[in-house]
């Protein structure tokens, strides 16, 4: 049977037990310092808690410490990981070599997406360093998935599957750095991406003005989880360690569901990674939080509107068109219903974001607080805060547990109660009943209240008739569920770590043509590669490139003659050029199917 495994972001202690509860196999979560995301950072103590609560339902936790370090950081990283693995955290994501060249407590290694893993050798070099698990990039068609599995088939493959796209190849981004002085490898993006250029030829004309040409729409593999699976995935990611619960709760129902519908279709072969079931007290619907449009990138191959150049901001669902205009109102052609406070967007006619707030919604007529001045009537609207739904997410809006099936038999001197191989006893005399017991008993026993258990069952002999006090029964139930919590927790204490292979010492498995693409920021990271040089681009800067990318422009443009384009009808090299006046010269390497942007001023 192969596990598996849901991953779900977590900002906060909450965010990650709105994870859990909500369906996750596993989370993965921020400590205070050497996180990918700065905002999103966890005192020690509460990851540890989320072990605790996420462990009873086997569910993992992963901390990202997959930024580079300098020198002074080495230590305090070393400790962190040590008090990481002491708070009960099952793997760290890594993305600078330094950490192989510490003294680790025996806690798993997953190599982040930052370490650019598009490759089965390169995957299979990060293997050999010592890896229990690789996040692929984003970027990757199910070709190129299945490949590298067949090539590394004994190495568990870790793919995004719903979020916010980073427009280059995760780790090799320095425009936020190069721009602002904030580094991406550092967790501080600045989102150079999400910016506004002007597209210029290298005669100087402009081909595009003003509009957000890198800001990417976001990534949703919710219909095609199926192909990730058969292709050798085996852990399914979610982006957001900056979103709220009420996303956490609508993504992680959403994806949970799917993949019990495909176990369901293939239930000798597939299992959830985790334990419980959850009952949910609203229908998930991804088109109702934070997005930005969606795209599956590059899973099938490269497609055309995989980015959004009219804004970088939530779109959110469509709900349906102007219909009639009116001085203080408008309706909407559609199906969807509304609320008072409702969000509604549109894009205006100068191809820029416009939203509103619905101050009354009466049916399809809405009263804005203040009708837009861009609104026409045929405009497609989209809802960005649907009130009614942060409603329901506001509340409980799932409760996870682990079904038993109890069973209940007589001691010498009382009786045992037993689930999952877990017995409890007490002493007790064996009087017989006056009348049957089976009804009280059950329902005694099935009193599982705030722990993460339901009794789906509850075993007895044919012939089992004794009358046990109603205190008893209790005083039996709680002992089991605390000796069942206490054995799920050591189930994880316990468990074993794979040992460390040996390094390999052959070189990596490509060569990158400029030093500081290794991202070399420390003394131990440059030992691990062999040399002296601290090259990275956040101490020395670089020539190359400052983005690769495989989202390219001149495919946009419907220009890529590779892909059934027309010829080109301007001057190259192209310039992206910013509001401040700085440009971006931009390659076309063909030969790799990516667009490298350099700094041009």
């Amino acid at each position: 049977m192969i596990a598996l495994e849901l991953l779900a972001p977590a900002k906060d202690l909450t965010c990650g037990i709105a994870a859990v509860d909500h369906g996750a196999d596993a989370v993965y979560i921020g400590a205070q310092r050497f996180g990918a995301r700065v905002a999103a950072g966890n005192s020690v103590e509460d990851i540890q808690h989320l072990c605790e609560y996420a462990h009873l339902f086997g569910v993992k936790v992963y901390v990202t410490v997959n930024t580079i370090l300098y020198d002074d950081e080495l230590e305090p990283t070393r400790l962190l990981i040590h008090q990481l693995y002491e708070a009960g955290v099952d793997a760290i994501l890594v993305q600078d070599m330094a950490i192989l060249q510490m003294d680790l407590p025996p806690i798993a290694l997953h190599a982040s997406t930052q370490t650019d893993n598009r490759t089965a050798s390169k995957v299979k070099w990060l293997q050999h360093q010592g890896f229990q698990r690789v996040v692929l990039a984003r970027e990757l068609s199910v070709d190129e998935i299945s490949e590298i599995h067949r090539e590394v088939p004994d190495m568990p493959l870790e793919v995004f599957v719903h979020g916010a796209l980073c427009v280059s190849y995760s780790g090799l981004c320095y425009a936020s750095q190069y721009c602002f002085g904030r580094s991406a490898n550092r967790g501080a993006c600045a989102q150079f991406c999400r910016m506004k250029f002007d597209l210029l030829d290298a005669e100087g004309r402009e081909l595009e003005h003003q509009r957000h040409l890198l800001s990417l729409k976001d990534l949703n593999q919710s219909q095609h989880l199926e192909s990730l699976i058969r292709a050798g995935a085996t852990s399914f990611k979610i982006e957001g360690r900056l979103k709220d619960a009420n996303y956490v709760k609508n993504v992680v129902s959403a994806y949970s569901q799917r993949l019990d519908a495909i176990i369901a279709q293939y239930p000798c072969q597939y299992q959830r990674a985790s334990r419980g079931r959850c009952t949910y007290t609203f229908t998930p619907h991804l088109e109702k939080t934070f997005n930005r449009g969606f795209t599956t990138y590059f899973l099938q191959g490269r497609q055309p509107d995989i980015f959004s150049p009219d804004t970088p901001k939530a779109m959110g669902e469509y709900v349906g068109h102007v219909k009639e205009m009116r001085r203080d109102s408008f309706t909407v052609a559609g199906t969807a219903s509304f609320s008072n406070g409702d969000g509604l967007c549109f894009i205006n006619n100068v191809r820029a974001l416009e939203g509103f707030r619905v101050n009354r919604a009466e049916g399809n007529r809405l009263f804005p607080q203040q009708m837009p001045s861009g609104l026409h009537s045929g405009m497609a609207l989209y809802r960005n805060n649907d009130q009614e739904m942060e409603r329901q997410l506001s509340r409980k809006s799932s409760e996870r547990k682990i079904p038993l099936q109890l069973h209940l038999q007589t001691t010498s001197d009382g009786f045992s109660l037993s689930a999952e191989g877990v017995e409890v006893t007490i002493v007790c005399e064996h009087q017989q009943a006056e009348k049957p017991q089976r009804d009280n008993i059950l329902r005694q026993l099935s009193k599982l209240g705030a722990t993460p258990y339901e009794c789906s069952g509850v075993e007895m002999a044919p012939d089992f008739n004794y009358f046990i006090p109603s205190s008893m029964l209790s005083e039996l139930r709680r002992q089991l569920t605390d000796a069942l919590i206490q054995s799920a927790r050591c189930r994880f204490e316990g468990s074993e770590m794979p040992s460390r292979q040996s390094r390999d010492a052959v070189s990596l498995p490509e060569s990158y043509r400029f030093p500081y693409l290794y991202n070399i920021s420390n003394r131990l990271a440059a030992a691990f590669y062999g040399t002296r040089d601290v090259s990275a681009y956040e101490l020395k800067g670089g020539k190359g490139p400052i983005m690769q990318c495989r989202h390219c422009l001149r495919y946009a443009l419907g220009a890529c003659v590779k892909h059934g384009g027309r010829k080109p009808q301007f001057t190259e090299p192209l310039f992206l050029r910013l509001g401040d006046g700085r440009r971006f010269r931009l390659e076309f390497d063909c030969s790799h199917c990516q667009m490298n942007v350099y700094a041009a001023d």
